[in-house]
């Protein structure tokens, strides 16, 4: 089973940038579809992007559809989540995780401890 841990989350002014990364370990991560979730306050897991294993597709949430890009380096076992013109309703613990059903059906694995994104209005 892979292990997943994210990082790069911070506290960003509106309109600013940030860039998460998901280190992955075990498994055979450059054969996984995966995805980026994130969790507000009081909400519900949303899903906010997807990338097929070979990084020659993806697919965004509308909510951060054109705002935010997700990429990979296999070599790395890394996937990233580049968040720009970060808006105060961006704030939430983000997730990464193994993609099961294509685009947003995340795997029934373990979720990693989440990297916490506060954006200030």
């Amino acid at each position: 089973q892979v292990q997943l841990v994210e990082s790069g989350g911070g506290l960003v002014q509106a309109g600013g940038s940030l860039r998460l990364s998901c280190a992955a370990s075990g498994g055979t991560f450059s054969r996984y579809n995966m995805g980026w979730f994130r969790q507000a306050p009081g909400k519900e897991r949303e899903f906010v992007a997807a990338i097929t294993w070979t990084g020659g597709s993806t697919f965004s949430g509308d909510s951060v559809k054109g705002r935010f890009a997700i990429s990979r380096d296999n070599a790395k076992n890394t996937v990233y989540l580049q968040m720009n013109s970060l808006k105060s309703e961006d704030t939430a613990v983000y997730y990464c995780n193994v993609i099961a059903r294509w685009p947003t059906g995340v795997s029934s694995g373990s979720w990693g401890q989440g990297t916490q994104v506060t954006v200030s209005s």
